[in-house]
This record gives C-alpha cells, sequence and structure tokens, in this order.
C-alpha cells in the first residue's frame, strides 16, 4: 500500500527515528487557525478563477469551518502520523467530505502554504505585542507624572551622579520601549506580502489570482518573487531581532527593580502579589518576577541565534531546516508577552520610597556638578577651571566626612576666594533637579509635560 501523505513513490512508511525527527505537530498545531484561514481564501480563490467548481468549493468551506470548530472545541484529534498540522486538517476534510477535499491543494505546496500560515501567525502576535508594549508604557507614563517630583540618586557607572527624579527614570523606559514598539511595526510592515501561491518555489501553471488571495488574508501584496517567497524568514528573524531587543529592555528594568526593593537601597517595595517568600527565612520577600523576567530574556536572545544559525548557510528555496523557525519563536514571543505582561503589573504595584530615595539623592557628592555649573554661570570660570576647584572642594568634603553643603563659606572661598552665600542655594538635591530645565531634562516640570504628553498619545488609538 502507498504511503497516503506521500502519495505513489513511497511505498512504506517512515521508520520510527524518522518520524519522531520529521514529526512537527507537537508545536505547529498553534498554526491552526492561521492553516485554515489561508485554506479558506485558497479555496475561494480556485473558485472564483474558475479551477474548481463552486460545488467543490463549498463543500470544502463547510468541511474547513467544522474543522475549524472541533480545533476550537478542544475535541479535534491531532496525529503525530501525519507529520504536521496542514496534513492533520487536510485528512480530517477528506473524513468529513470525502476526495474532494484533495482539490484543495490544487495550486499550492505545503512550502507557500506554511510561509503563509507562519507570517499570519507572526503578524497577530505582534498586534498582540504592540498593544502589551502600549500598556507597559501607559503604566510607566502615570507612575512618572505620579512621581515627578520624587527625588532618587541618578547614577552612571551604578555610582551617585546627579539628583533626578524618579519619574524622570521611568520616563526613560518609555522612550525605550517607544523604539521597541517602533520595531515591531517596522517588522509587522515588512513581513505584509503573501507567500500563498508560489506553490512549491517556481509558482504554477493554474490562473491563479494572487492579489486575491492576498487582499482576502489581510496583506498589502503578494511576494513578488516565488523562490524568495518559501525561502523567506526574515520576517521571524526581524520580529525575534524586535523581540529580543525589548526584551533587553525589560531585563535592564527587571534588574533596577531588584536592586531597588533591597533594604540596602530601599527604593520602592513590591506586594505580595509581585514577590514570594522564602521556605526558610520567614523575612524575606523576593522580587521573583522581576528576577523571571530578567531571566527569560535569554530565552528570547537564544530563539534570535539559534534562527541565524539555521538559515546561516540554506541554498534557495526551502528545506526542512526551515521547519526549526517555529519552536524557538513561538516560545520567544510567548515569553515576551508574558514579560511585558508582568513588568506592566510590578509598574502598577510598587510603591516608591519617597524618603528613602530622597536620603541617598545626594550622596556621593551629587551636586558637585550644580557646584561647577555655578561658578561657571555665576562667576564666570572656564569650566574646565570649575571642574578642578570643585574637585578640590569635593576631596576637602572628603576628608571633612561632610556633605558639600556642610563646607562653611571660609571652606569653600579658601579654594575659591569669589564663593559667596549664594552658592548653598544650588547643593540641594531639590534645587539641583529644578535646574536641570533643558528639554529632555529631570526638572519636574519637565517630566509632567513629558509624561503628560505620552499618556495622552498613548490614549489615542493608533
Amino acid at each position: 500500500m502507498s504511503n497516503r501523505m506521500w502519495g505513489g513513490r513511497y511505498e512504506t512508511g517512515p521508520a520510527e527515528i524518522m518520524e519522531e525527527i520529521n514529526v512537527s505537530i507537537d508545536f505547529d498545531k498553534r498554526l491552526a487557525a492561521p492553516d485554515i484561514r489561508g485554506s479558506l481564501a485558497h479555496a475561494a480563490m480556485l473558485g472564483a478563477t474558475g479551477i474548481l467548481p463552486e460545488a467543490d468549493v463549498a463543500a470544502i468551506r463547510t468541511g474547513l469551518e467544522t474543522v475549524r470548530g472541533e480545533i476550537e472545541a478542544g475535541t479535534f484529534t491531532f496525529s503525530r502520523a501525519l507529520e504536521d498540522i496542514h496534513m492533520n486538517v487536510e485528512s480530517r476534510l477528506r473524513d468529513l467530505i470525502g476526495p474532494t477535499a484533495g482539490r484543495l491543494h490544487t495550486a499550492r505546496s505545503r512550502n507557500d502554504q506554511v510561509a503563509t500560515d507562519m507570517k499570519l501567525w507572526v503578524r497577530d502576535t505582534l498586534d498582540g505585542l504592540d498593544g502589551q508594549v502600549a500598556d507597559l508604557m501607559s503604566a510607566l507614563a502615570e507612575a512618572a507624572l505620579a512621581h515627578a517630583d520624587a527625588v532618587m540618586p541618578g547614577f552612571t557607572h551604578l555610582q551617585s551622579a546627579q539628583p533626578v527624579t524618579f519619574g524622570h527614570h521611568l520616563l526613560a523606559y518609555v522612550e525605550m520601549l517607544a523604539r521597541d514598539r517602533g520595531r515591531l511595526a517596522d517588522a509587522r510592515a515588512r513581513l505584509n506580502e503573501c507567500p500563498l501561491g508560489a506553490a512549491a518555489l517556481a509558482g504554477t501553471s493554474f490562473p491563479i489570482d494572487r492579489h486575491m488571495t492576498a487582499s482576502a488574508l489581510g496583506f498589502d501584496r503578494p511576494a513578488a518573487n516565488s523562490l524568495d517567497a518559501v525561502a523567506d524568514r526574515d520576517f521571524v528573524l526581524e520580529s525575534l531581532s524586535a523581540a529580543a531587543i525589548c526584551a533587553i529592555h525589560l531585563s535592564r528594568f527587571a534588574e533596577e527593580i531588584v536592586l531597588w526593593t533591597t533594604p540596602q537601597f530601599d527604593f520602592v517595595a513590591l506586594s505580595d502579589a509581585f514577590t514570594t517568600g522564602s521556605s526558610i527565612m520567614p523575612q524575606k520577600r523576593n522580587p521573583d518576577a522581576a528576577e523571571l523576567v530578567r531571566g527569560k530574556s535569554g530565552r528570547v536572545l537564544g530563539a534570535l541565534q539559534a534562527l541565524l544559525v539555521v538559515l546561516k548557510g540554506l541554498p534557495l528555496a526551502y528545506g526542512k531546516d526551515m521547519q526549526e523557525d517555529k519552536e524557538g519563536a513561538f516560545d520567544a514571543l510567548h515569553t515576551l508577552s508574558l514579560c511585558l505582561a508582568a513588568t506592566a503589573g510590578m509598574v502598577r504595584d510598587m510603591t516608591p520610597k519617597r524618603a528613602s530615595m530622597r536620603r541617598w539623592a545626594g550622596a556621593g557628592y551629587a551636586t558637585a556638578t550644580d557646584l561647577a555649573d555655578w561658578l561657571v554661570r555665576v562667576l564666570g570660570l572656564p569650566f574646565r577651571d570649575a571642574h578642578h576647584a570643585t574637585g578640590r572642594l569635593v576631596a576637602l568634603a572628603f576628608a571633612r566626612n561632610a556633605g558639600l553643603e556642610e563646607l562653611s563659606l571660609d571652606e569653600m572661598r579658601s579654594v575659591e576666594p569669589r564663593i559667596t552665600q549664594a552658592v548653598y542655594e544650588v547643593l540641594g538635591v531639590d534645587a539641583s533637579v529644578r535646574s536641570r530645565t533643558s528639554y529632555g531634562g529631570t526638572a519636574p516640570e519637565n517630566v509632567r509635560a513629558q509624561a503628560q504628553g505620552w499618556i495622552d498619545r498613548l490614549g489615542k488609538p493608533a
């Protein structure tokens, strides 16, 4: 008996290990909805062009809708012997409508079919991720507006640098996520060409209407080259690249949450909703949600790297290696979705500890730059001279184990005789952040305007 899937060329089934390495239904059943959607569009086109009689198209349409209902209801039986989602759907369609089911595959191949399915799945997933990124941006912008004047230390090299505000710090992540959103949108725009009708690699001799199927499936146009249409996985790579950069941003923020919730920093608190306890230390409140976001970024980066390696040596057009695009993409984009949801939850849950942040905002002589700027602005010193004088004053304060604002005027004048009492007005952390009024600076009035601007933009439909 010939193999039902491969037809007369094969007389027996595959070896057990061949089936194990070849089978994809365990993961590509996620493509069931786009597979049926693509098949419905293909069948409608075959009918409109006269390639199939309308009676066959109607039977195929009814059968596919039945299969879709069974899958959605959870009553569909997926068979590993049928290898993939395409053959599982077609086999069940044959059970329902008989040999007419075989006409559905006219003028197409599993090569253009799977490329179309994958594009539809990635496109839908990118749309969902876009909404999640926007939601996280909204959460951050709302928190930034609420805490626009909460002073905290700003760091470089994880050393105290200059005072900033908590709202300003949160808005930095809004900007990062806005770029992530742009990259996801770019990936979506570039993938929106339809492979269906490219067949195995060379197109087809049937008089198909590829523009019809492209339009029915929401694509901008058909893919222009049949070889590229079935060989292209750039859209997966680009989506994973955008996802990887976004995951890095989430990981950086998660790392800050981990630091901020330690007793040593004590900048923010998370509730029971986003922390866990210890099995042995009853006092512990561990920021596990943040740690998992930080850790899961590796899965997203790994999926990108794995697919780059798979594709780097493949000749045109299709190779079974390309089956390896799916598990990594499914896992990575699901992981990113989970991390976005968890991060948005933590942002809405966390409580900034204003007093603690303020206490450390001036630590490490964080207002030294304000002093240098005052020497330039008021006394007219060249900045390099002001920098040198300020460094000497920092050394003097350090020797006394005192803050800059604790030095007496006489001590100040021992370094620069023209310093006046007015210098003390710039040495407080509140004065420092208020003075940073340049565009993009940390002044509370800037932060409020930027945060409100983002809230307004994100509240409007794209």
